[in-house]
């Protein structure tokens, strides 16, 4: 048994030995192989060179052509019709230059005639008796002479032919409307006048301009 056991371990011994040994060789095949092959691939990949042609560049296609606007349409110009026969040529005859104007001499202004003098010599209205009655203290208007109002009217009458007075206006006021209007009242009532004369010696119409002074008598 001892000797038939010693046997058996001798030989699992070289079983496992040899399958190491075979396990080695395999996997130093297997190494070395892909070592190769690697090696193999890097080789190629190198001395290989990938050479590209270079293509020729093609150009671009060309723009599309526009199409040429079609030219405007335009009416043929009417027709003239052209005369062929020369007018008339009408012959105007230039009259002579007109004869230069005579000058005449203008006559001599005549002044005319003098007016003959007058027969008589004109003359102005004058008053009849004192004018300083023709307005006084009594004819004083009783308002005025309450508020002791006193001035100087100065006035203007035209003396009709018949010597009597026309018209009356008041060319400068005392101040008071009612001095005044009393002033010119008396005048025309109680004024009379020698008439004026003109160049022949008849009686006109004429003016007589003067003052009046209102006064309050002193008592």
């Amino acid at each position: 048994m001892a000797y038939a056991d010693q046997e058996m371990s001798g030989n699992k011994i070289t079983a496992f030995v040899v399958v190491a040994l075979i396990h080695l060789v395999v996997g130093y095949a297997l190494v070395t192989g892909l070592a190769y092959e690697g090696v193999r691939m890097v080789v190629k990949k190198v001395t290989t060179v990938d050479i590209k042609k270079d293509e020729p560049k093609k150009d671009p296609p060309p723009p599309p052509k526009k199409m040429a606007t079609p030219p405007p349409i335009v009416a043929p110009p009417p027709k003239i019709n052209v005369a062929t026969v020369a007018p008339p040529i009408q012959t105007v005859t230039t009259p002579p230059p007109p004869a230069p104007p005579v000058l005449v001499a203008a006559p001599p202004v005549v002044a005319p005639p003098a007016p003959p003098p007058p027969r008589f010599q004109p003359k102005q209205a004058t008053p009849k008796g004192n004018p300083g009655n023709w307005a006084t203290t009594n004819d004083y208007p009783t308002r005025a002479l309450r508020e002791e109002r006193e001035g100087t009217t100065g006035f203007r009458v035209t003396v009709t032919p018949e010597g009597r007075v026309g018209s009356c206006e008041i060319t400068s006021s005392s101040g008071s409307p009612d001095l005044d209007e009393a002033a010119c009242s008396n005048i025309t009532r109680r004024a009379r006048f020698a008439p004026a004369t003109d160049g022949e010696g008849n009686p006109t119409t004429g003016s007589y301009s003067s003052r009046v002074r209102w006064v309050i008598p002193k008592d």
